[in-house]
């Protein structure tokens, strides 16, 4: 199965720079499923994930950001769970901020992140490499490097905007903000794997999208979430973070959802409101524990209704 994940995502990321023009890169094609914005470049490496897959022979079931779920034969026997290009933003700017992510687990309906057996990000620019399954984890052109950053004052960290209303999220992440942001740095990618990925090589010591959670704890924001999401929640998907959550756990990295929760509950085949996640991942516990309390949690709508008007 390594052999062919690492295959599968070598022909993709070809096809992906063959045909990649900046000019139409970022032409907006439609909705994915899931809601969120598809642009010319997620359409070439959604067929190219196609092509090879329907080629392959394999007893496989997929399933992808556009196309769902596909079974390529009645009794499947392996489930591969794709996001053909995770931070599409970035890859149409031509930017590092890229990667083909895909995990997998033996086929069953009720799969979860706790039951993935093989899992690799694949950088669209530089071509690093960070795959893992049970023998442990392997990185090239980098090398594993948690950082001992415990201040969230000293952090350099990634935090999520798309779909998430901004005054919203800054009204929240303010405190963590102000912080950090001239003693540490605070970056924007657009890509939960390649933020994540940044952790493992010591380049950042946190990322943070909290959206789920404060839709969750207040209901009443949901409304506001979907008018900057299409309509939709523009959560974390599982096709955005299966990957990255089982190599992350394999390097150290303390990942959870924002209440601090395993996320490798978080079933694979299933993008309803019920399953979508959020994240907090940190170097280390003591950096994890310090950002889960430097956020400014909402409690009820009146808290923020200053905010909404």
């Amino acid at each position: 199965m390594k052999e062919f994940i690492f295959t599968l995502s070598n022909y993709v990321i070809s096809e992906v720079s063959s045909k990649f023009d900046i000019l139409k890169a970022k032409r907006n094609t439609g909705l994915s499923p899931g809601g969120d914005t598809q642009f010319d470049i997620d359409d070439i490496a959604e067929n190219a994930v196609y092509d090879f897959l329907m080629k392959s022979n394999k007893k496989i079931a997929y399933y992808s950001e556009d196309k769902g779920l596909k079974k390529l034969c009645e009794d499947p026997e392996y489930l591969l769970i794709i996001d053909p290009i995770d931070g599409t933003r970035g890859a149409a700017a031509g930017l590092e901020c890229s990667c083909f992510s895909i995990a997998v687990s033996l086929y069953k309906e009720d799969a979860c992140i706790n039951d993935v057996k093989y899992a690799l990000l694949y950088e669209f620019k530089t071509k690093s490499t960070f795959y893992a399954d049970h023998t442990g984890l392997e990185i090239n052109n980098n090398q594993l490097q948690l950082s001992n950053t415990i201040l969230p004052s000293k952090m350099f960290w990634s935090m999520e905007f798309n779909g998430h209303p901004a005054r919203i999220i800054t009204y929240s992440l303010g405190e963590l903000i102000d912080k950090s942001a001239n003693p540490g740095g605070i970056f924007i990618f657009n890509s939960a794997t390649y933020s994540i990925s940044r952790i493992i090589t010591g380049q950042l010591d946190c990322y943070v999208d909290i959206g789920n959670r404060l839709v969750k704890d207040v209901p009443e924001l949901e409304n506001e979430f979907r008018k900057v999401g299409n309509g939709q929640l523009l959560h974390l998907f599982p096709y955005d973070i299966a990957a990255a959550v089982y190599i992350a756990k394999k390097a150290g990295v303390i990942i959870t959802d924002a209440y601090g929760c395993d996320l490798g509950v978080t079933k694979l085949l299933d993008i309803s409101k019920e399953n979508l996640q959020s994240c907090i991942a940190a170097s280390n516990k003591q950096l994890h524990t310090a950002v889960m309390e430097n956020i400014r949690w909402i409690n009820n709508i009146d808290e923020i209704e200053k905010v909404l008007c």
